[in-house]
This record gives structure tokens, sequence and C-alpha cells, in this order.
């Protein structure tokens, strides 16, 4: 909960030592940043949660195993050559957060705290989808392998997306829209290439976005020193001096 504060600070002083001081600050404010990104909310995760639930249903339902034969169907019919950018736009959502540093565009944390947050990240999905293509072990469209459940590359690319979305989405949320955006490219060119089935595209995608948001909440209850929670509320300082002719005061504005 945020608390106003107003002080108001009188320092009464003769209209001689003002006469000696002819240079007065009127108004200096200062704005520390704050950091809501570890605030997560039950309707955030509605949307990736139900992604994965389908993705998994459709293991097990038959008319949403036809549907997705349906779908890889229409999507491949007529179409012999393959694309290999799925394997390096998995990685841009994700880079694009130091790419956009590098430019002088900062994000909310520092390069500490956003690394340690995508390494938990990619440890989090790596396991979660590792194990379950492990466990789950269904075909591939193409019939090369049996690990097509849920897919990697998506998980990579919307884990990338979130963690860009989170870092930059109070610059503008059109650089989340942005990663999302290449997130569902990759998802895309994973079908075209007969590599993965809709539903480990939702279900990859699913993984990917918890998994960032798992570590955006978790991070500061383990690393209670970290940097960002040094930053987690904001002080918001603005002194106006005054005078009125026979004496001087300050007035002060204090938000945190």
């Amino acid at each position: 909960m945020k608390i106003l504060l107003m002080l108001l600070i009188s320092c009464v002083v003769t209209s001689k030592a003002i006469a000696q001081n002819d240079s007065l600050d009127y108004s200096s404010a200062k704005t520390v940043y704050v950091d809501n990104t570890h605030d997560l909310k039950l309707k955030q995760f509605i949307a990736p949660t139900v992604c994965l639930g389908v993705g998994i249903l459709s293991i097990g339902s038959d008319w949403l195993n036809h549907q997705n034969h349906e779908i890889n169907e229409e999507l491949r019919e007529g179409i012999d050559s393959k694309f290999s950018i799925d394997d390096y736009s998995q990685y841009v959502p994700a880079l694009s957060v130091y790419g956009l540093n590098l430019c002088g565009i900062k994000g909310v944390h520092d390069f500490k705290d956003r690394s340690m947050i995508l390494a938990m990240s990619y440890l989090t999905m790596g396991i979660v989808a590792n194990t379950m293509k492990h466990t789950i072990k269904e075909m591939r469209p193409d019939g090369t392998t049996n690990n097509s459940f849920p897919s990697g590359h998506t998980a990579m690319a919307f884990m990338g997306a979130e963690f860009l979305y989170q870092e930059y989405r109070n610059v503008s949320p059109w650089i989340g829209v942005a990663g999302y955006a290449v997130a569902a490219g990759t998802g895309f060119f994973r079908m075209y290439n007969n590599r993965h089935w809709v539903n480990d595209i939702l279900a990859g995608a699913g993984i990917g976005i918890l998994s960032t948001k798992f570590s955006y909440w978790i991070y500061p209850k383990i690393f209670k020193n970290a940097d960002c929670m040094k930053k987690k509320r904001s002080t918001q300082f603005v002194a106006m001096p005054y005078y009125d002719g026979s004496g001087a005061g300050c007035a002060a504005l204090v938000r945190f």
C-alpha cells in the first residue's frame, strides 16, 4: 500500500539572510523506478495455463488428436521445402533484451539480476519440457523421433518473449508484442517444417511463459539481497522553498 506523507518543514530565516543568498532552488525532484515485475497476479497465469492444458488434453483425446492431424495436413499441403529460421528465431526475444540495453534502452533489472532470472527461466523450462518429452514420447509428424511433445523451440521462444515483455513493459508494450510475434512465428515454422503438431506448440508456449513468470516470482524470494529488492519501493521527493517577504520556508512532499 502506498502511503502519501506530507512533510512541512519550516525554517525561518531573516530577510537579511535571504538578501545575502540570492539564489534559491525552487524545486527539486527525484523518482526511483518501481520494479513490480515480481508481483504476479493469478489472471496472468490463465492464458499460458490454458495453452498447456489444451496441449496435454490433446494427447488423450481422439477428437483433439484428429484436429492435430487435420491442421498439419492442411498446413503442409503442397509444401516440400523447409526453412530453418526457427532454429535461430527461438533465441531472438531473449537476446533482444541485451541488444536494447546495449543501445541505451534500459530495462527493469541490471545485467546481473536479469541474467540470473533468464538462467532460472531456462533451467525451469528445460527441466519441464525435457521431462515431458521423455515421459510422453509422442512421435513427430515427420516420423523421425518420438520426443515431439512439447516443442522445445517454441518453449524457448515464448520464454524469451515473456522475459522481454517483463523487462520492457514500462518502456513500451509494443516491445513485448514484437517478442511474442517472433515467438509465434517460431511455433508456426515448427509446424511448417513438419517437426511438431499444433498441441506441441500450444504446450511449448505455455511452458515457456510460465517458466519465466515463475522465475520472476521466486527470484527475490531466493536472493533477498538482490539489487532489484533494494529498488522494490519507490521514493519520490519534491522540495519547494518559498519566501513571503518576512521569512522563508520549505514545503516537502515525500511519497513512498
